[in-house]
């Protein structure tokens, strides 16, 4: 993982120019080398699963939105605060959802550090 501050790292590769998320995959984690915005990631990836489930359990479509508030809340802050960059996910929305669950199943596996 590069832990290279985002404004001494060159300039990112454009996130629409990847044609699969297999190449897209290292640009996401290239643009979340920042320690905290990654645990926001994290923080806000669970905090989502646990509104799906709120969600589940009492058929309540206000868990639906509390889930997406989490989810991009926690890593918009990461991003524009700690990691100084604009998310991915204007560009590639789903690709960069796709990164976001791999990249947390990558944290809970040991690849990729809090």
């Amino acid at each position: 993982m590069d832990t290279t501050p985002s404004s001494t790292r060159p300039a990112a590769a454009d996130a629409k120019a990847f044609k699969r998320f297999a190449e897209f995959y290292p640009f996401y984690l290239s643009e979340h080398s920042n320690r905290t915005c990654r645990r926001l990631h994290f923080a806000g990836s669970s905090l989502s699963l646990l509104c799906l489930a709120a969600l589940v359990a009492t058929r309540n479509p206000w868990w639906l939105l509390a889930g997406l508030l989490c989810g991009y809340g926690f890593a918009w802050v990461g991003h524009f605060v700690f990691e100084k960059n604009k998310p991915a996910s204007f560009k590639r929305p789903l690709y960069s959802f796709m990164g976001d669950w791999v990249m947390y199943k990558d944290i809970w596996t040991g690849k990729v550090k809090l």
